[in-house]
Formats: structure tokens, C-alpha cells, sequence
């Protein structure tokens, strides 16, 4: 069995829920990444990607400058822990129509395991593994 851990990431990027869309935008784009973790003190709260700020945030005319991570965050969050079979993480992002799991351990944030991280481990010829195993273009 190949278990998360094997292949999660721990370069995690995490922010307020009072933090502004234009500072997670900011930082996303510092770190050359595609999404923030959400955190009141230790829990994780959500995930905000950058296509949530566009289709939930820019879209909708709200203001990046004012608006809140912790309106626009997904918040029922499904996580998963480094022990946890993969392809039972892969099952769950199906299910929940999700592409990151935050990965938990004892209720602290430890990783997250994204479907281009599975992709690169489960199927390294995919399109999809190429992509997400390729260095990033921005």
C-alpha cells in the first residue's frame, strides 16, 4: 500500500481567515503556488484556491483589497493523514469533488496531498502527472 506520506507535500503556505484575497493572491504568487491553506490557530478551516478568488471573489465584483479569506473559503474541509492509503485519497477527492486533501496528524497540519501529486505517484505518464511534476511557469 502506498500511503500518503509517501508522496504529500510540506511546503505549506497557510493563512488568516482574516487575511485579504489580494495577500493570499500576493503570497500565491510569491511562493509559486496555486493555493492557501486557511487556519484559526491551529485547525484548519479551509482552502482558497486561485480559482476560487477569481470565480468567487473577481467574478462576483467583490474586492480583493477588503474581502476576507474566510468568505470565499470552502470550508468543510476533508483531510486525510499521512498513514492513509492513497488510492483511498484519490477516492475521496472523487467523492467530494476536490483536488488538495490537508493532510493531519493529532489535528495539526502536516501536508497536503493534491490530485497532481497522486497523479505523479499512481500514473507518471499521464498528461496530468507531466504537468504537476513540471516546474512551474509563472
Amino acid at each position: 500500500m502506498t500511503t500518503v506520506g509517501e508522496f504529500m507535500t510540506t511546503r505549506l503556505v497557510t493563512m488568516d481567515g482574516n487575511d485579504t484575497l489580494a495577500a493570499a493572491a500576493q503570497e500565491m504568487r510569491d511562493s509559486a503556488i496555486g493555493d492557501v491553506v486557511v487556519t484559526d490557530g491551529d485547525n484548519v478551516v479551509g482552502i482558497v484556491t486561485d480559482r476560487d478568488i477569481t470565480v468567487r471573489a473577481v467574478a462576483e465584483d467583490r474586492n480583493p483589497a477588503t474581502t476576507r479569506l474566510n468568505e470565499i473559503t470552502s470550508k468543510d474541509v476533508v483531510t486525510v493523514s499521512q498513514n492513509d492509503d492513497a488510492v483511498a485519497a484519490a477516492d475521496l477527492m472523487r467523492t467530494y469533488a476536490v483536488r488538495r486533501l490537508p493532510v493531519t496528524e493529532d489535528g495539526r497540519l502536516i501536508g497536503l496531498v493534491s490530485m497532481g501529486d497522486l497523479a505523479v505517484e499512481r500514473e507518471p505518464q499521464s498528461v496530468l502527472a507531466d504537468i504537476s511534476a513540471d516546474d512551474p511557469n509563472n
